[in-house]
């Protein structure tokens, strides 16, 4: 009989739920809802593994030391709790005791996590991206360099956090009302870059070397006039889960043309930052065709369908033929080679 391996699923777990009303729940909108989680391991069970579930909290380590001697491998679908290098604690600490994982390596995970830190990256390699600017208080307003109309980010989050439909700014009181905003929920520094009112494209990459699955546009046209062309939380969080509607058109509708330019981007994107295993990368365009990587996700998010049938990268799966159990033994599958287990 073939040994059933204990795979540890190393998570955040959601208490309340992305509202851009309630600037507390923008703290952990890269977290997962319990029935997210519940289903992950329900289906990693199926596919022949003994799940530990961990939770990262501010235990995780003692939890993931006390099971470091009967761990055959890791999931790292954390995000951290604090600081602009969250993303890597987890991982982090894997490293550390050497336990193998699947998802990125802690160096990666903090890259992918700090907005002006990967662009620097990906600039120095030649990939396109869009020039941008970082305030620390609204009075830096008056050495802003960069034309309207802008969106404000917060330098260091995912999942939509801290981006609404008033991120978009067209005038200094506005640019000033989101870099408080982001300098007071996030006590972090406001990213800021040229807003593109043009496409947007997210490329899912998957396995070692990377294979790319069919790419998601949203199609911004079926949004209600109340919402802004980006994927904010009103639109994340909200339309794309309440709205029977195709909104989000996978595969997208290309020429051969920006296909392979977007192909292109996303392999050198993977290469740069050194990204393992999975990922997915936001791209936007300008009125001329030209090409920007705005985001990386690494991991994306994983909802399970009997949760969401929106979340992205599920989503692509199913256009390419992959069901979800088949998608999670592609993700651990990639890690146990690139370990050589």
């Amino acid at each position: 009989m073939v040994k059933r391996k204990n795979l540890a699923l190393i998570y955040n777990l959601r208490r309340h739920y992305p509202d851009p009303k309630d600037p507390r729940s923008n703290l952990e909108a890269d977290f997962d809802d319990p029935p997210t989680i519940g289903w992950m391991i329900k289906h990693l069970k199926k596919i022949g593994y003994n799940v530990i579930p961990i939770e990262a909290d501010e235990k995780a380590y003692l939890k993931i030391y006390r099971h470091r001697k009967s761990i055959d491998l890791a999931f790292d679908f954390s995000f951290g709790l604090w600081g602009e290098n969250k993303y890597g604690h987890i991982p982090g600490m894997l490293e550390m005791l050497r336990i193998p994982f699947a998802t990125s390596s802690s160096f990666t995970r903090n890259l992918t996590l700090n907005k002006v830190k990967m662009k620097q990256i990906l600039a120095a390699n030649n990939i396109p991206t869009l020039p941008f600017q970082v305030f620390k208080n609204k009075s830096d307003v008056k050495i802003k360099k960069l034309p309207y109309p802008l969106i404000v980010k917060p330098i260091a989050q995912g999942s939509s956090a801290g981006i609404t439909n008033k991120s978009i700014v067209k005038r200094d009181k506005e640019l000033e009302r989101q870099i408080n905003f982001i300098n007071t929920i996030f006590n972090t520094p406001a990213f800021v870059e040229p807003f593109l009112d043009f496409r947007e494209f997210s490329v899912p990459l998957l396995g070692n070397p990377p294979r790319i699955l069919p790419i998601i546009e949203p199609d911004f046209s079926l949004l209600p006039k109340k919402y802004r062309h980006i994927d904010s939380l009103e639109v994340k969080w909200i339309f794309e889960e309440q709205e029977e509607t195709n909104y989000l058109v996978c595969p997208a509708k290309l020429s051969g043309t920006i296909k392979n330019k977007i192909e292109k981007v996303a392999l050198a994107t993977w290469d740069a930052l050194e990204i393992n295993d999975i990922c997915r990368i936001d791209m936007r365009t300008d009125r001329n065709e030209n090409l920007y990587v705005l985001d990386v996700n690494a991991p994306p998010g994983l909802i399970p369908p009997e949760v969401s049938m929106t979340s992205y990268f599920p989503l692509a799966a199913r256009a390419a033929g992959i069901e979800y159990e088949e998608l999670l033994k592609i993700i651990l599958n990639s890690a146990i080679k690139r370990y050589r287990l």
